[in-house]
């Protein structure tokens, strides 16, 4: 069987998804699609809008046949080691190709950006290095780096959002020696960062989420942006996640921890604790926190990520665990079509290492920072909702879909 991947987060899934799922289908033709999906925190360092069961759902619903997870350690990172998990986490389901959205929507521009980013990785570092010194943010420094060692080359656009996640997606397949395919389709209208809703029926996840917000959560104003299946799916939602819901755990966290304790948290580097502290003092809400605390050397997305450790008490100890590991020790299965069953069983023999889908018997670094952000994620729900939430995580076998019938079985 011909299984083709993609790398996704549906925060929740949209039209745009769903052009996106499509024209990667008639682009590789595949017998199956799986989908590498982050969990309960996103690579913005945001919660999720919906619980990865239920955006397991919208996948299932709208063509995925498999939904395995992107575990916490690497869902929540730069774009860099975001892209390495995903691929790798493909490589090891054995994938024959995997397709990724970008605004640039050549999959050659890719191929020979990375290529000449291999012949020229000395005196881009140094560039890099050379625009951090003077105060940059990583990716800032990053892109002005880009430019100066590339700025005679045909090349990407690294400014753009999907385009860095694109260009790392294909730089990892070279790194990791995979046999994998990549692909690329170009994205229609809406841009990622988009907070607007246009009269077209595609809208960003960013404008969505927004809406639905502005609108007291009403979700018949974002109707004509998601397909009918993930619109059934929101209307049995009955809270949806946001970064204010944690603000006062947050707060706590923060004001009650010395600046030694914040120091061990991942991505707590260069005295920012002290900062982190004087700004919470100061604020009384997720944004007008943030508002503060951002700098021209601390990136919003970074920021929101370094929260979103001290929200789930994960280390730096923690982190290197897992993330130094060469090889995954498992893939967490969350969902499955007929066609994706069968899949499985046919790879079965093929793999190195396990696909798991009772937690509750394997034990694992990565997977104890998954219960943890779990854990963190169920606060803002009331009793008994958090505690049966929590359960969930623990005792929630694979949600199995039957495509013929339309329906969970």
């Amino acid at each position: 069987m011909e299984a083709l991947g993609v790398i996704v987060e549906y925060n929740p899934f949209h039209n745009g998804h769903l052009y996106h799922l499509q024209q990667s289908k008639n682009l590789t033709n595949p017998d199956v699609v799986i989908a590498v999906m982050s969990g309960q925190f996103l690579q913005r360092g945001e919660p999720a809008l919906v619980s990865k069961w239920e955006r397991t759902k919208m996948a299932l619903l709208n063509g995925i046949d498999i939904v395995v997870e992107l575990p916490y350690a690497f869902a929540t990172q730069k774009a860099e080691v975001f892209a390495t998990g995903a691929v790798s986490i493909l490589s090891e389901l054995r994938v024959d190709s995997f397709c990724f959205g970008s605004e640039q929507g050549n999959i050659e521009d890719f191929n020979r950006t990375v290529q000449l980013m291999g012949e020229k990785s000395d005196p881009y570092h140094s560039s890099v290095q050379k625009y951090i010194k003077e105060g940059n943010s990583y990716p800032k420094a990053s892109s002005l780096a880009f430019s100066e060692t590339f700025q005679n080359e045909n090349v990407i656009d690294l400014t753009q959002p999907n385009n860095i996640l694109g260009f790392h997606y294909v730089k990892a397949v070279l790194e990791l020696g995979s046999p994998i395919q990549p692909f690329t389709i170009g994205r229609t209208t809406a841009g990622y960062h988009d907070e607007q809703l246009y009269p077209s029926n595609i809208a960003s996840a960013t404008a969505i989420r927004k809406h639905l917000f502005e609108t007291n959560r009403e979700i018949q104003h974002v109707q004509d942006y998601v397909p009918a299946p993930t619109f059934s799916v929101l209307q049995q939602i009955k809270s949806f996640h946001r970064w204010e819901d944690y603000y006062s755990l947050l707060k706590y966290k923060i004001l009650c921890s010395t600046p030694e304790q914040l120091r061990t948290f991942y991505e707590v580097e260069e005295g920012i604790e002290y900062r982190l502290q004087e700004c919470m003092k100061k604020s009384k809400t997720f944004q007008e926190f943030m508002t503060m605390l951002k700098t021209k050397r601390y990136t919003w997305t970074r920021l929101q990520r370094m929260c979103t450790h001290i929200l789930t008490n994960t280390t730096k100890d923690e982190m290197k665990r897992v993330t130094e590991k060469k090889e995954y020790s498992y893939v967490r299965l969350l969902g499955m079509s007929k066609a994706g069953q069968h899949y499985l069983r046919e790879i079965k023999k093929d793999i190195t290492i396990p696909i798991i889908s009772n937690v509750a018997s394997f034990s694992d670094d990565g997977l104890a920072l998954d219960k943890k952000a779990t854990i963190a994620y169920s606060i803002p729900l009331s009793e008994p909702e958090r505690s049966a939430f929590i359960h969930k995580e623990f005792s929630q076998p694979p949600i199995r879909f039957d495509e013929e019938l339309r329906k969970f079985v």
